[in-house]
């Protein structure tokens, strides 16, 4: 008998756009003789079921079911595609734990922790695992640029502390520059992280549950046409992606192994993403992604077709990992 699979898709951020085109890659990749795939819309004013016809069911988030005519329909597995909050922050996650519906991403805490750039940094901090100088600032707190330039220098990057895809994010050069920066990053989030530069290789490492083992994936290099990795160098081909990478062997077998320890102490399942960048020869972490992009241009994906997994079999390991 086939499973019904809903997949999530849309949320509450800047991201949203971005994940309706992974939830669409997710459905059209998926076997449709061994699953009826539902794509589910998830939005702040609605979370909607939308059919083919591009026809609209509401969810009853009683027990996230849907009635089509006199048929209720049960979710047998969650497949979670969205980038951002509710689904990567850990709501969408505590929501199906609480109903006891399998679903594709990590457990609520892991992925409150990863998306929280701050604590998720701290939290690994003492497994040493490396990162930038960082500072911290919330919306409301006094600025004081002296301060903030003696403890992780020019330039520096003022990231939103909980936002993806590069939203939120200003390089800044001189510290005339932070408090626009800020007023940038504060409109994504109320928490704010500032860390030092890190001139060296950026790399991408993706690590999976596949088939019952954790999976390290081919790595990728990235190379930005653009001061950074930001959102025009990853969604508007502005940057060079190159997997495998351009690093040497003992680089290879430093950062796949710091990405499957990160992997590990996180207690992570699913998929991740995390991202290093290689100063004094040492990969130093910037972030960790647990739902990452998922469209046949994004990282993963491409990683995995490198090691000989197919879209249509990345997918489905995913499910069936969930549905153990």
């Amino acid at each position: 008998m086939k499973k019904n699979i809903a997949i999530i898709m849309g949320g509450y951020s800047s991201e949203y756009e971005i994940s309706l085109k992974s939830g669409q890659v997710v459905y059209e990749s998926l076997d449709k003789e061994k699953y009826n795939m539902y794509r589910i819309h998830i939005f702040k004013n609605k979370w909607v079921y939308v059919n083919d016809l591009d026809e609209e069911f509401s969810i009853d988030k009683n027990d996230f079911s849907i009635r089509i005519a006199d048929t209720k329909i049960n979710f047998d597995c969650v497949f979670n595609a969205i980038h951002g909050s509710p689904g990567e922050d850990g709501f969408m996650q505590g929501y199906f734990e609480l109903l006891s519906i399998p679903h594709t991403s990590c457990n609520m805490y892991q992925a409150a922790l990863t998306f929280n750039k701050r604590d998720c940094l701290s939290a690994l901090k003492p497994y040493g695992i490396k990162s930038a100088e960082s500072y911290f600032v919330n919306l409301g707190d006094s600025i004081n640029e002296e301060i903030i330039v003696a403890k992780v220098g020019l330039p520096c990057f003022v990231k939103a502390n909980r936002a993806g895809s590069s939203f939120g994010i200003t390089k800044v050069y001189n510290k005339e520059e932070i408090q626009n920066a800020l007023d940038v990053a504060f409109k994504e989030d109320e928490e704010v992280i500032i860390e030092s530069f890190l001139d060296g290789v950026e790399v991408s490492v993706g690590v999976i549950t596949y088939k019952g083992e954790i999976k390290v994936l081919p790595i990728t290099e990235i190379v930005s046409e653009n001061d950074f990795f930001d959102y025009k160098a990853k969604y508007l081909g502005q940057s060079q992606e190159i997997t495998p990478a351009r690093i040497d062997e003992n680089q290879a077998e430093m950062v796949s192994s710091l990405a499957k320890k990160v992997y590990e102490v996180l207690r992570l399942k699913g998929f991740s993403r995390s991202e290093y960048i290689f100063k004094d020869g040492e990969p130093h972490l910037i972030e960790v992604n647990t739902v990452p992009g998922l469209t046949e241009a994004s990282i993963l994906p491409q990683q995995a077709a490198e090691a000989g997994i197919s879209m249509s079999d990345l997918f489905e390991n995913a499910i069936e990992e969930a549905l153990k």
